[in-house]
């Protein structure tokens, strides 16, 4: 049936539904998550797998850390748990680092679909709980022991039956154990919801088995990934990258090889793993450089098993791109959210026109906790996330306060003050933090936080780069301002660490701007003297990074800017 054009037509229906029977998977786990950072920001997952556990489609909304890990982590729960041992019922579940999504935070549900009794496909989620014990999130750990509750590769419900032992050993080790169990048993309605569609769409399309489908749609991405990446000029690649770190500042190095339809990504050369929390495993390290690569060589091929089949990825075992067990790797987005950048690095070099600058990258996650008001007993943890500028890309500015590469959404400050006892005092743009550029870096943001009452609170996850090392340009253009965190009163923190914020004191945040693309006096001068009137770029930065005069009307001086430009 697939050889003739109808076959054809009928396996791409197929393929769509499909794809909207994991969106609304992932949608149903929006609507019924506990945590304002799956609810609000979107950090989840949401994929259907074939009795093999290839993954087959991926919901839209989702982060790729948590698309790209899972395609691969379905494959450790067969390990451990065989097709012909599965039961209508089970329902599976692990938070293992190095099999899961990348760090103790992120919970990975499995749930196999049964029609008239017989198994057809498995269906996975995963989303990030606000806590799971240990020293919260944070990268001071010196070990994953240290860092939470690790569960491995169980059943959470058998034949229907919940496993009560398991629930009530998470809620005891954690600190908000509500909203644990609530993210949990999202995490096993939306499965449901995909099962339960899924179903209905073999029911309406009268098939029996994924087998035919699952092998088109493996097929065709794989040959479309192959084409793709056959117009990248073969060869071999370099780029190198300097990250904040912890103790040392971190180097990463890259070597891209392009060869006969395939591409590797080779780590070796890149600093040795950290002693403390933003090693980033193997599997969340393959998710973003695969990520990074698949966004400029092939951004409309699906992603799934078959496509990713064409890139690989390696690292040497121990290095901070494939920490070993047991390191700590709790804030694994330090670095792992960094390497698209590298990746780009190297396919600068290779693609007609370039691709963008360097963006802020990785995500400044916000963990705050603390007591409460006076007159409650309850102490809060809560997490907020801030993001900076995203690189200029070669014919367009960069995007403004984007969280790229992770694509998670910013939380809105009304969520968080509403369940912490914290006033946002700002929250906009940082003038003059996109690098300059005839095509000008993403801006960055500040944000400012006290608490709102008169007790201390605690930053307990600074987990913040690119304060030392900021976004570079490219094409000459200029790099995006570092991020900066500080009191308002003027004392300047580090990046990395436990920072306490007194009463009656702010908590002042910069974040990172994206790097510029190409001379910023090959500007346009009304393009810049736009960015003054609009609060972007002051004039006095005008003037000395494009060589535009901007008088204080925001009027363009043509006459003074020939003069700076040479004209």
């Amino acid at each position: 049936m697939t050889a003739s054009p109808a076959g054809q037509l009928h396996m791409q229906v197929m393929w769509n539904r499909l794809i909207s029977v994991v969106e609304e998977q992932a949608q149903a786990l929006l609507r019924t998550a506990f945590g304002s950072v799956v609810r609000e920001a979107g950090d989840l997952s949401a994929g259907v797998y074939d009795l093999r556990g290839r993954m087959l489609a991926q919901a839209v909304t989702g982060t790729p850390g948590h698309v790209n890990t899972m395609a691969v982590a379905v494959g450790h729960f067969l390990e451990r748990f065989p097709i012909d041992t599965m039961r209508e019922g089970d329902v599976y579940v692990t938070n293992d680092p190095w099999m899961g999504t990348g760090h103790l935070f992120d919970f990975v549900v499995v749930t196999p679909a049964f029609r008239a009794g017989r198994l057809v496909s498995l269906f996975a989620s995963t989303c990030h709980l606000v806590d799971v014990g240990g020293l919260g999130f944070s990268a001071d750990a010196r070990s994953v022991y240290e860092e939470g509750i690790r569960v491995p590769h169980m059943k959470l419900y058998d034949r229907g039956t919940l496993n009560d032992v398991l629930m009530r050993v998470i809620e005891t080790n954690v600190r908000q154990p509500i909203e644990a169990k609530g993210d949990m048993m999202a995490l096993v309605s939306c499965n449901n919801a995909g099962c339960t569609r899924f179903v209905a769409m073999m029911d309406e399309f009268g098939i029996d088995s994924i087998d035919p489908l699952a092998e088109h749609i493996l097929e065709n991405s794989r040959r479309a990934m192959e084409e793709a990446v056959r117009k990248v000029p073969q060869g071999e690649y370099r780029a190198s990258m300097t990250l904040d770190g912890y103790e040392d500042e971190v180097r990463l190095e890259l070597r891209m090889t392009v060869k006969d339809g395939a591409i590797t990504l080779d780590y070796e050369g890149s600093s040795a793993a950290s002693q403390f929390g933003i090693n980033s495993p193997k599997c969340y390290s393959d998710a973003y450089s695969v990520f990074g690569l698949k966004c400029v060589v092939a951004p409309e091929v699906p992603n799934n098993a078959g496509s990713l089949s064409v890139i690989r990825v390696e690292a040497p075992e121990g290095s901070i791109v494939n920490p070993l067990d047991p390191s700590p790797v709790t804030a694994r987005h330090v670095v792992g959210q960094m390497l698209p950048d590298i990746v780009f690095g190297c396919l600068h070099q290779a693609m007609s026109g370039g691709v963008q600058a360097e963006s802020s990258g990785s995500i400044w996650v916000l963990a705050m906790s603390g007591p409460a008001e006076r007159d409650s007993a309850e102490a809060f943890t809560v997490m907020s996330v801030s993001v900076g500028g995203v690189g200029a890309r070669p014919t367009k500015d960069g995007l403004d306060s984007t969280a790229f590469p992770s694509g998670v959404g910013a939380i809105p400050v009304e969520v968080t003050e509403s369940v912490a006892p914290v006033v946002f005092w700002r929250r906009e743009f940082q003038p003059d933090s996109g690098g300059a550029g005839r095509f000008r870096g993403g801006l960055g943001q500040i944000v400012e936080i006290e608490s709102r009452c008169n007790l201390p609170f605690q930053i307990s996850a600074a987990t913040f780069d690119r304060l030392r090392n900021p976004a570079r340009g490219r094409e000459k253009g200029e790099p995006g301002a570092a991020g900066q965190l500080k009191l308002a009163h003027g004392q300047d923190l580090v990046g990395k660490g436990v920072h306490e914020v007194p009463p009656g004191e702010r908590l002042v945040i910069e974040l990172p701007g994206g790097g510029g693309f190409g001379d910023p006096r090959a500007r346009s001068p009304d393009a810049v003297a736009a960015d003054v009137r609009n609060g972007i770029v002051s004039r006095e930065a005008a003037r000395k990074a494009y060589g535009v005069a901007v008088n204080e009307d925001g009027a363009l001086d043509e006459v003074e800017t020939a003069k700076l430009r040479g004209g």
